[in-house]
C-alpha cells in the first residue's frame, strides 16, 4: 500500500524545499526582464487625490465657523484642550523656576526616595541651564496634558477590554494600526479638523500615546487573580466593588508602568507636533533640522532626553514601589522641605531662568561638528556610499523599474508563503490601495529604504543580542545602555545621523538603524535567554560546538522572538525613514513635510500618510502572520 502510495505521488513532491522559491524567483526574474519600465506609475504632484484633499482642506477652511459639525462638536473640543493647555501652562510659569525645581524635587522624593528627588531637581535645572527654560515649560503642559486626555479616555477602555474578551478583541486590530502608523500620519487629519496650534498638538499626542495606555491597563486587570475576584464575589461584592477593591488595587504596579510608557510615547510625540505649530522644544530641533545646524539642535535634543529620564524614573520608581507600604516621615519631611523652598522663593525670584546662568555651547558644538565631520569624511564617506551604492539603489532601481503588477504578484506570493492566505491578501489590498493613492513610486522608493534600514538593523541585533545572551558581563554592560537609548524620543536620533551625514538618504537609514536596534536586542536576547537549559545541556552532551548549539539548538527554537523582533524593527525604521524626510530622505517621509510648508500640496501630505500608514500594515501583517506560523521543519513532519 505505502509502496503504491509512493509511486503515484507526484515527482514534484520529491524536489527540496527550495526548488519551489528558487523556481518562482526564476520566473520573477525573467518577468522583470521582459516587461522592465513599463506600469510604473511614475509620481505626479498634480494626482487625483491629492486635489481632492487640497480643495476640501480649502473648504473646510472657508466653513469652519459655519459648518454645524465644527460649531458644535470639533470646535468645543479645540476649545476644552486649549483651555486645559492654558490652564497647565500658567500653572507651570506662575511657579516660576524656583517653584517648579522645588515641586518636582518634592514628587520625585515621594516617588522614589531622596535620589530621585536630586535626579529631578537637576533635570529641571537642567533646562534653565541650557537656556531653554521657557520652550521646556511649554513641553512640559503640552505633555501633562495630552498624558491627562490619554489616561482619562485610555484607563477606562483599558479596564473595559481587561474585563470584557469580546470588547478586547474589537480593540486590538484598532489598537495595531495605531501604533503601526508613523508619528507623522497623525499630523494632517488633526491640522485638517482642529487647525494648528498647542491644541492640535496636544490631540495629537494624546491619540498617539493612548494604545499603551488601554493595552497596559488591559493586560493589568485581564492577570488579576482569578481566585481573588471569585472570593470578593462569593462575599457578595457588586461588580463595581469588585473592581474598585479587587482589581484595580491589585492591578497597580502593571498600571502604573501603563503611565509611564504613555508618558514616554508623549514626549517623542511633542517634538513631531511642532510641524503643526504646537509649542516647547520642538521648535528648536526642527529649526535646526531646516538648517542642518547640530548646534541648535543639540540643546533641545538633550533637554527633551533629560525630561524623559526623568519622568521615566519617576514613574518607574513609584510604580515599584509596594501598594501597602506607607512613606516614611523622614520622606514626607523631606518632600515637604523641597516644596516649601521652591514656593517660598517664588515672590524674590524671576519667573524665568536667569539668562546668566545658562550655557551658550551652539558655536562649539557646530565647530565640533565641522571638525567630526572633516575628520572623519573618509570613513563616513565610504560607509555612506557603500551602503547607497551596493544596497540602496539597485534596490529602489529595482522597485521603481519593476511593473507595478509584478511588484504586486511578489508580495502576494511572498506573503502567502510566510505568513499565510490571510495576511498576504490584507498586503495585496494595501498594496493596490498605494497605487490608487498616486503614491506608488514613492511608496516603493520608501519600501527600499526601509528594507535596506532592516537588514542592518536585524545583523546588528541578532549579533549583539546573542552576544550578550551568551555573556551575562557583556548583557549587564549593554543592559543600561539600551535603557537609556529606549528613553529617548525618536527625533534625538536625527542628531548623530545629520552630524556625521549631513542630509542624505543615508542619514535616515543611520538614524533608523540606531533608533531600531534597542528593542531588536532585547528580544532577540530573550528568545535565546527563553530556550530550555535541558534542551541545551542535551545538545551539548551529544559533543555540539558553541556555534552548533547555536545554529542548530538555540536561534531555531528562539524563531518567534526573533520573528516578532523582525516586525518590532520594521515598524519602527518605517516610523525613523518617515521623520527622515527633514533629513533628506526623499520620498513620503518629504512628501510628507512638503504637505505642511506648502499649503498648495496638502492634499499630497496627507494623501503621503495614509500611504505611510498602508505601507506599515503592510509590512506588518506578513511578519506577525510568520510569528503565528509554525517553523518550516515543523510543517514538513506535520
Amino acid at each position: 500500500m505505502s509502496s503504491a502510495t509512493a509511486a503515484g505521488r507526484p515527482a514534484w513532491l520529491g524536489l527540496p524545499g527550495w526548488a519551489a522559491p528558487a523556481g518562482a524567483a526564476v520566473l520573477f526574474a525573467a518577468a522583470y526582464l521582459a516587461f522592465r519600465d513599463t506600469a510604473t506609475l511614475p509620481h505626479s504632484r498634480e494626482a487625483a487625490p491629492f486635489l481632492a484633499v487640497t480643495e476640501l482642506r480649502e473648504w473646510i477652511d472657508d466653513n469652519r465657523n459655519d459648518n454645524p459639525l465644527f460649531l458644535y462638536f470639533l470646535n468645543y473640543i479645540r476649545l476644552f484642550v486649549g483651555g486645559l493647555y492654558d490652564a497647565f501652562h500658567t500653572v507651570l510659569f506662575a511657579l516660576g523656576w524656583p517653584g517648579l525645581t522645588g515641586v518636582m524635587g518634592a514628587l520625585g522624593w515621594l516617588s522614589g526616595g531622596r535620589w530621585i528627588a536630586a535626579l529631578a531637581v537637576g533635570g529641571v535645572s537642567a533646562f534653565g541651564l541650557l537656556g531653554l527654560w521657557e520652550s521646556s515649560v511649554d513641553t512640559l503642559a503640552l505633555v501633562a496634558v495630552a498624558v491627562l486626555l490619554s489616561l482619562a479616555v485610555g484607563i477606562p477602555l483599558g479596564v473595559w477590554a481587561g474585563l470584557s474578551e469580546r470588547v478586547r478583541r474589537a480593540l486590538t486590530p484598532v489598537l495595531d494600526v495605531m501604533q503601526i502608523m508613523p508619528t507623522f500620519a497623525y499630523l494632517a487629519p488633526l491640522a485638517l479638523f482642529f487647525h494648528i496650534g498647542a491644541p492640535a498638538g496636544a490631540i495629537a499626542t494624546m491619540i498617539y500615546a493612548i494604545p499603551p495606555a488601554i493595552r497596559i491597563t488591559a493586560l493589568a486587570i485581564s492577570e488579576v487573580s482569578p481566585t481573588a475576584v471569585e472570593a470578593s464575589a462569593s462575599l457578595g461584592a457588586t461588580g463595581r466593588q469588585t473592581l474598585f477593591k479587587v482589581h484595580l488595587p491589585l492591578a497597580r504596579s502593571t498600571m502604573a508602568l501603563a503611565v509611564n510608557q504613555t508618558i514616554m510615547m508623549a514626549l517623542s510625540m511633542v517634538v513631531i507636533a511642532n510641524l503643526i505649530s504646537a509649542p516647547g522644544l520642538g521648535g528648536d530641533i526642527i529649526r535646526g533640522l531646516s538648517r542642518a545646524q547640530v548646534g541648535i539642535m543639540l540643546p533641545a535634543g538633550v533637554a527633551v532626553v533629560i525630561m524623559a529620564v526623568t519622568l521615566d524614573r519617576m514613574t518607574m520608581a513609584l510604580s515599584r514601589r509596594d501598594a501597602h507600604a506607607r512613606t516614611s516621615r523622614v520622606d514626607l519631611a523631606g518632600a515637604g522641605a523641597l516644596a516649601l523652598a521652591g514656593l517660598a522663593l517664588i515672590p524674590v525670584s524671576p519667573r524665568v531662568w536667569p539668562e546668566n546662568l545658562t550655557l551658550d555651547v551652539v558655536a562649539e558644538v557646530n565647530a565640533a561638528v565641522r571638525w567630526a565631520e572633516t575628520t572623519w569624511y573618509p570613513v563616513t564617506t565610504f560607509i555612506r556610499e557603500a551602503t547607497t551604492q551596493a544596497l540602496l539603489n539597485p534596490l529602489q532601481s529595482l522597485l521603481t523599474s519593476a511593473p507595478w503588477w509584478l511588484v504586486a504578484l511578489a508580495v502576494l506570493a511572498a506573503a502567502w508563503r510566510v505568513s499565510g492566505l490571510r495576511p498576504a491578501l490584507t498586503a495585496l489590498a494595501c498594496l493596490l490601495a498605494i497605487a490608487l493613492l498616486g503614491l506608488w513610486e514613492h511608496s516603493m522608493m520608501t519600501m527600499s529604504t526601509v528594507a535596506v534600514a532592516v537588514l542592518v538593523t536585524l545583523a546588528i541585533g541578532l549579533l549583539l543580542g546573542v552576544a550578550a545572551a551568551r555573556s551575562p558581563h557583556f548583557s549587564a554592560v549593554q543592559r543600561p545602555i539600551l535603557d537609556a537609548a529606549q528613553t529617548m524620543p525618536a527625533f534625538v536620533y536625527l542628531l548623530p545621523a545629520l552630524a556625521l551625514f549631513g542630509t542624505t538618504r543615508f542619514t535616515a537609514i543611520f538614524a533608523s538603524v540606531i533608533y531600531a536596534v534597542p528593542p531588536v536586542v532585547r528580544l532577540v536576547e530573550d528568545g535565546i535567554r527563553a530556550v530550555p537549559a535541558t534542551v541545551v545541556e542535551a545538545a551539548a552532551s551529544a559533543g555540539s560546538t558553541p556555534g552548533q548549539l547555536l545554529w542548530k539548538v538555540q536561534l531555531p527554537m528562539a524563531r518567534r522572538a526573533i520573528l516578532l523582533a523582525a516586525n518590532q524593527g520594521i515598524v519602527m525604521t518605517l516610523a525613523m525613514v518617515v521623520i527622515g524626510g527633514l533629513v533628506g530622505a526623499g520620498a513620503l517621509g518629504y512628501d510628507v513635510v512638503l504637505g505642511f510648508s506648502q499649503r498648495t500640496d496638502f492634499g499630497m501630505g496627507f494623501v503621503a500618510g495614509i500611504a505611510t500608514v498602508l505601507l506599515g500594515v503592510m509590512l506588518d501583517r506578513i511578519t506577525q502572520g510568520a510569528d503565528r506560523r509554525s517553523s518550516p521543519r515543523k510543517r514538513k513532519f506535520t
